[in-house]
């Protein structure tokens, strides 16, 4: 269906209260994110009219409009166009609404704005591995045998595909150090350097870092002698988080400080030099080992917590992420998850996101089938395509919060869902598509149990929403 994107924009600008009330614009995945002068002078009724648009909602100073996936850029351009706007960021619209959040929101929206210019290269890099892992699963397809033993001449398949899943992972302070450099306003290609340093060949990962430190096969611990007067464990942060994210911080603080105080004559010579050896000691001897075990203690925590009282943790967590999402501070778990995966092996809490996300299709699938009209049906049902496939804020905004009932019976089945993974202790080894192509990600032998939760996810919600909403919708 061909949408007239220059009047969809048109509108839009009209009922935010026209171009001198506009200052900045960007968008996401599936919202338009506007910096706007006076909020009150928004037409909600007028915007709630709009085709396309499935939800509005300002938070931490951001306007936010809920369009959806392919759709919001194809809005964005022409409304930046009549608004006489430059395309910004979302970080630099995000930043117009800094004086008016908390602590804790700011600290959000540091995670959101460093992970999700890299979230393409995760997610990719989750679903290789995940095939990976199904082609090396003994006893997933063939009794006794991998489909590697059982067809050798997939081996160079494998080989290939290994590689590429974990390109994204080794290099993963790399990405982070590109996108965190450009969150704190230092330089990208510095930042980029840092994290290529921190997983440096000459430095131990994390497999060689644990037999050297326990002594394995007669193993010890490498060192950088500086001159006598301290050593420097040759340890890597290969997969982590905390460390290059601390130490980017740490090296923009450097770089900025230096711009103003060298002249601009030797600015190229002594700022980059003078950046790196400072932020590269300080993230190798300090802020690295610090970061490492505050994270190893973290991720401790958080296992610890959920082998505590599994099930209710489990429940908790799959009833509020879904409203964690509406405030966005579910990318917070994106940090998690790496560091769980790093530390651990695997992660449990992207599993019961991925049926958050299902859960939330289903409710919008049975809408789907409630509603009479048009207009209804077709809303529900690209929302619920888009939640199975990992995006539910066309599903959450669209319909299961506009009729209450259905977000809450959402909840409800993902709560359910969570609980049933948890408890037989399902795992995944990377993060993929939150949706139903995640059990590709999930641990093979866990796979039986993560579908048995993917059921509950798809049919729980979708029966509480088919009794609870039947008389919600308009039958004409």
């Amino acid at each position: 269906m061909s949408h007239d994107y220059q009047k969809i924009a048109a509108r839009i600008l009209e009922a935010v209260g026209g171009r001198d009330n506009l200052q900045q614009a960007a968008h996401c995945i599936t919202r338009l994110r506007l910096s706007l002068k006076d909020e009150s002078r928004v037409d909600q009724e007028a915007l709630r009219q709009v085709e396309l648009i499935k939800g509005q909602f300002s938070h931490g100073g951001v306007f936010q409009i809920v369009i959806g996936s392919g759709d919001v850029d194809r809005v964005y351009q022409p409304l930046i166009e009549l608004a006489a706007l430059q395309r910004a960021t979302v970080a630099e619209v995000k930043s117009s609404g800094d004086q008016k959040q908390g602590r804790l929101q700011q600290l959000v929206k540091v995670f959101s704005d460093v992970f999700m210019p890299i979230l393409p290269a995760i997610i990719v890099a989750g679903l290789l591995m995940g095939l990976n892992n199904l082609l090396g699963a003994k006893g997933m397809f063939i009794d006794g045998k991998s489909l590697l033993d059982a067809y050798p001449g997939l081996d160079g398949v494998w080989g290939l595909i290994n590689m590429m899943a974990n390109t994204s992972f080794v290099f993963l302070p790399a990405l982070v150090g590109w996108s965190a450099a450009k969150r704190f306003g230092g330089s990208e290609v510095l930042g980029i350097v840092l994290g290529l340093l921190l997983v440096h060949p000459d430095l131990l990962n994390a497999w060689n870092y644990g037999k050297a430190a326990a002594g394995l096969d007669g193993a010890a611990l490498p060192y950088f002698d500086v001159l006598g007067w301290f050593r420097i464990e040759k340890v890597g942060y290969q997969g982590q988080i905390l460390p290059i994210l601390a130490a980017t911080w740490v090296m923009c603080k450097v770089e900025l400080w230096l711009r103003p105080r060298v002249p601009n004559s030797i600015q190229l010579l002594v700022v980059p030099i003078v950046t790196i050896v400072v932020s590269g000691v300080l993230a190798l001897a300090v802020i690295g080992p610090v970061a490492r075990h505050l994270g190893i203690a973290i991720t401790d925590a958080l296992v610890y917590v959920f082998n505590l009282a599994p099930l209710l943790g489990a429940m908790l967590f799959g009833a509020l992420y879904a409203p964690l999402v509406l405030t966005g501070m579910h990318h917070m778990f994106i940090a998690v998850d790496l560091q769980l995966i790093a530390n651990q092996g695997g992660t449990f809490i992207w599993p019961m996101i991925a049926l958050s996300n299902i859960a939330q299709g289903s409710a919008a699938l049975a809408m789907f089938w409630l509603a009479r009209a048009s207009n209804e049906k077709s809303m529900a049902s690209t929302s619920a395509i888009s939640a199975f496939f990992g995006i539910t804020e066309p599903a959450m905004f669209g319909v299961n919060l506009r009729y209450k009932l259905p977000f809450y019976a959402a909840l409800v089945g993902s709560a359910l869902a969570a609980a049933t993974i948890t408890l037989s202790h399902v795992r995944a080894s990377a993060i993929g598509v939150g949706g139903l192509p995640a059990f590709i990600s999930i641990i093979p032998q866990q796979i039986p149990m993560f579908m048995v939760g993917m059921v509950v996810a798809l049919v729980a919600p979708f029966a509480l929403t088919w009794v609870l909403a039947r008389r919600q919708l308009p039958q004409s």
